[in-house]
């Protein structure tokens, strides 16, 4: 797992980086000054998280379990609905998508939970 989790914050971290210049060069004075931050913030949280799951990575190898495990995929899945939501939103309009948010939002909580529980116990 520790090679999984790794490998999946490692290319999160490239997508990130790759997603921010996107915006910073492709997307800038393109979409609304608020769009533009909602994008920010969704590449924000990518990186955010896809450290975390580098951290993970280390975590599966000094306290192994389900814990472990599960917040590994709770971050994935946060990436995926918070940050996929708010670059849906931004280079779409479509308000709807804003409503994905939240559980991705959710996702990092609990990944961030369950990461403490896993050094805890």
């Amino acid at each position: 797992m520790e090679r999984l989790f790794f490998a999946l914050g490692a290319c999160g971290g490239l997508t990130a980086v790759a997603l921010g210049a996107f915006a910073a060069h492709a997307l800038k004075g393109k979409l609304t000054p608020d769009l533009f931050e909602v994008f920010e913030v969704g590449a924000r949280y990518h990186m955010y998280h896809a450290l975390a799951l580098l951290g993970v990575a280390w975590a599966v190898t000094r306290w192994p379990g389900a814990a472990t495990t599960w917040a590994g995929w709770l971050f994935v899945a946060g990436i995926a609905l918070f940050s996929g939501s708010l670059y849906a939103l931004a280079l779409t309009g479509i308000r709807p998508f804003g409503a994905i948010t939240p559980l991705g939002g959710v996702c990092f909580l609990a990944g961030w939970v369950m990461l403490g529980w896993a050094a805890w116990r």
